[in-house]
């Protein structure tokens, strides 16, 4: 066999390739870099032979040491479940007033129900639970449906128009402009009366004309004054609070179509335990509710006082 022809800059053989004048070198790879790639050769026969690895036709190998990843996860949720077992042992056996009177039973609670909440209710309400429009602040002491520790567990668990037959919402929001309830000209007036019963400046001709529409198709709902009942989850619409926007056209918008928003049921999902935890984290974090606020006087003329329109806030 002919011998290679050599560089004879480097002296070193050349690969008998060649392009445009320019030959390649057979240089030979450093020694440090084969001996590490004959490592991870070894390292890789090594790891077979003991790990699972190599797919089969109905399963495959499992390996000398038998490791899994799903069976050791499997085992870190039964710890972690036995854990858990002591302190939701104690939610049980203790009412919400008893989680809040004890600050180390509190403390577990609010870490079991602050894990909760980022996980399913802070897609709808917020991470921090201050709410979106259509969505409820959870952070102020304005509550559509009561604010005890009670009121808040009830309604974690039926949820509010979502099929549960203990649901809450049984009262809707008629769609007074789309299912021709009444006029145009009927729910601009109302939009000004709402508006003044916010205590904002409105036109007092419309609020005058309105003022007879009010008592006929929402007085029986949100009350003469328009305070609401917090007890059917109507809004008091003489507070600041607005669910779905404040503007004339956005209630406007409220009167046209209606607002009847839906909550689900947490009940199939979470446990008694859980929904406890996840009470006393909305009550602490709101500051809780106190018994509702005696109803305002009526307003007159121009202004009667207070809020948002709709059977949901």
């Amino acid at each position: 066999m002919s011998e290679r022809e050599r560089d004879e800059h480097t002296g070193t053989e050349t690969t008998g390739h060649e392009w445009d004048g320019i030959k390649e070198l057979d240089t030979p790879l450093p020694r440090w870099w084969l001996w590490v790639w004959y490592g991870t050769i070894l390292f890789a026969v090594v790891y077979w032979i003991l790990m699972p690895a190599w797919p089969g036709i109905t399963g495959y190998t499992k390996g000398v040491l038998g490791a899994s990843d799903r069976a050791e996860v499997v085992q870190e949720l039964g710890d972690l479940a036995k854990h858990r077992q002591a302190g939701e042992a104690r939610l049980q056996n203790a009412s919400l007033q008893q989680i809040e009177a004890d600050p180390e039973l509190q403390a577990y609670a609010m870490q079991v129900g602050q894990s909760v909440f980022g996980d399913n209710c802070a897609t709808c309400h917020g991470a921090g639970g201050a709410g979106l429009k259509g969505y409820p602040n959870l952070r102020d002491d304005v509550w559509l449906w009561g604010g005890t520790l009670d009121e808040i567990r009830h309604t974690i668990q039926v949820g509010v128009r979502s099929g549960h037959p203990q649901a809450r919402g049984e009262k809707l929001m008629p769609a007074f402009g789309r299912d021709q309830l009444l006029t145009d000209a009927q729910i601009n007036d109302l939009t000004e009366y709402v508006v003044a019963l916010s205590g904002r400046k409105a036109s007092a001709t419309a609020v005058a004309r309105a003022r007879q529409t009010f008592a006929d198709q929402c007085s029986a709902c949100h009350g003469p004054a328009g305070t609401g009942d917090p007890a059917q989850g109507i809004p008091n619409l003489t507070d600041a609070e607005w669910l779905y926007g404040s503007d004339r056209a956005a209630i406007r918008d409220q009167l046209w179509n209606g607002r009847n928003g839906v909550m689900p049921t947490w009940e199939a999902r979470f446990s008694p335990e859980t929904i406890k935890a996840l009470a006393v984290y909305i009550h602490a974090n709101a500051g809780g509710d106190a018994e509702p606020a005696a109803p305002a006087a009526p307003a007159v003329a121009t202004a009667p006082q207070g809020s948002a329109v709709g059977a949901s806030r």
